[in-house]
């Protein structure tokens, strides 16, 4: 029970052993530190892209819209009204779940493309809500002067809050995933039909999980807003949903550090490209080559098996000739 249990635990411990180690060497330096918060803060959207289509099933192009809207509701009513950004967080969980769920339970009995094609249009609305907003959104202005979080009010401890909030999602994702309904969930994805069979609800199923993940990527929003005290029409747009993707792609969407690995791979390589066309010309190179190599990710992916294969091989060429030899 107790093997268990460390094992559900793991990632998350994984986690927080390799930023205790990062931290003295990164605490002195404001600029690691704000890229260590953004670090957490796209592993928290790609572990909702994890959530949705490494586990559901459900390709999902919009993480960053279910973002932007936990990151503007926590804005709005911090700055719009004075409120604690407490009732922020609890607007940011809740407004993507409730966006979420009717969508996606009205169109998961069909094909995955209508409800990527959804979120798609979900994604280009809301961008269009935003500009179009007035003063409520702040328009093509954006909002500024979004207050700091008064338990975190500098970047150690935003650092500190980023991941400790990255650790905790690990921590119900990986119990969530291995209970009852992560492996209806599983069970849904890969034969609908015996899922069915069992009792179980796909459509609602599917949909729930999809909810949970927007709520993911909604708190991820919210942390996003209060580290950078600014939000505007295009600090959460496609092109980082897509962004998103390929890290999950990249570091294996089906399991559950993966994403973490993709957020901080792909943020890192950032800092060292000139221009944008070349972060695109890279990107698409790098997920290219993970989809030749690895197709499950880095970290999904069976290197052990793929190495032995290959040294079968090579055994298996080595003998062929010296067979060929003996028999003439």
């Amino acid at each position: 029970m107790q093997g268990s249990r460390f094992k559900l635990l793991l990632p998350a411990l994984s986690v927080i052993l390799v930023i205790a180690f990062i931290s003295p060497f990164i605490v002195s330096s404001p600029f690691w530190l704000d890229n260590s918060v953004l670090v957490a803060i796209f592993s928290l959207m790609a572990l909702s892209m994890g959530m949705a289509y490494g586990q559901a099933g459900i390709l999902s192009i919009a993480p960053a819209a279910f973002a932007s809207i936990g990151a503007f509701a926590t804005s709005v009513v911090t700055t719009r009204y004075g409120l604690s950004p407490l009732i922020g967080l609890g607007l940011a969980l809740v407004l993507p779940m409730l966006l979420a769920y009717p969508m996606a339970r009205a169109i998961t009995r069909l094909s995955p493309l209508p409800l990527s094609i959804a979120t798609l249009l979900l994604s280009l609305v809301l961008e269009l809500a935003i500009r179009e907003g007035g003063e409520f959104t702040g328009g093509y202005i954006g909002l500024s002067g979004i207050p700091t979080l008064w338990f975190a009010p500098n970047l150690v401890s935003m650092h500190i809050l980023g991941w400790l909030l990255v650790a905790l999602v690990l921590v119900l994702y990986v119990n969530l995933t291995n209970s009852a309904i992560g492996r209806a969930v599983r069970t849904a994805r890969h034969d609908p039909l015996r899922a069915t069979a069992d009792g179980v609800q796909v459509p609602s199923l599917l949909a729930v999980y999809f909810a949970l993940s927007a709520s993911v990527a909604g708190l991820a929003g919210w942390l996003y807003a209060h580290h950078l005290t600014y939000m505007g029409p295009d600090s959460l747009t496609m092109h980082v949903s897509i962004k998103i993707m390929l890290m999950a792609v990249i570091g294996g969407a089906s399991t559950f550090l993966g994403p973490i690995l993709g957020a901080a791979f792909l943020t890192l390589i950032t800092l060292y490209l000139p221009a944008a066309e070349t972060q695109g010309m890279i990107f698409g190179a790098v997920l290219i080559l993970v989809l030749l190599v690895a197709p499950n990710g880095v970290l999904g992916t069976d290197w052990r098996r793929i190495l032995h294969g290959r040294k079968r091989k090579s055994d298996v060429a080595r003998v062929q000739p010296a067979v060929g030899g003996g028999a003439a």
